[in-house]
């Protein structure tokens, strides 16, 4: 049975549109209090993540049980039903799909770290990784340790 390391993925998801939904702090802070707590749920391990104002990176591994698919759903079917609870809104959040990319080697695990860690620098929201508070560059987020089953530099 694979182990959450053995399925570890690049995700990224944008907004419908690519609508910036994510400027407003009320529904950044929602989304990330979803994400955790799927995370603190079991569904997935989370490694990295940035929340960008139209799209979300993510490096996770879903639970060895379930499918990459099922695990975004979880993230993007619960964010869109408590924005939508809480706020009254019958906006549409997502664009249906979403692209991944599967991490098997450690240079590609980093690659993929330092460019989510760099997003909001490289798009001009912020000098540091650590000054924006929507990743996981910004201290005092919960992550899982990083997997330990990549492949090394051969």
């Amino acid at each position: 049975m694979d182990k959450p390391g053995d399925r570890t993925f690049f995700v990224t998801t944008v907004t419908w549109e690519r609508r910036p939904i994510f400027r407003s702090e009320r529904a950044a802070s929602l989304f990330l209090e979803t994400l955790f707590a799927y995370r603190d749920r079991g569904i997935f391990q989370l490694y990295e993540f940035v929340l960008m104002p139209d799209h979300v990176h993510l490096l996770l591994a879903p639970k060895p049980i379930l499918a990459l698919e099922r695990a975004m759903q979880f993230i993007k079917g619960g964010y869109s039903h408590r924005f939508r609870k809480e706020t009254g809104s019958r906006l549409e959040i997502w664009e249906r799909s979403f692209t991944n990319h599967r991490i098997r080697e450690w240079p590609d695990y980093e690659k993929h770290r330092r460019y989510i860690q760099l997003n909001p620098v490289r798009a001009g929201l912020v000098g540091f990784p650590h000054d924006y508070p929507y990743s996981s560059a910004h201290p005092g987020f919960p992550l899982d340790v990083a997997p330990q089953r990549l492949k090394p530099v051969a």
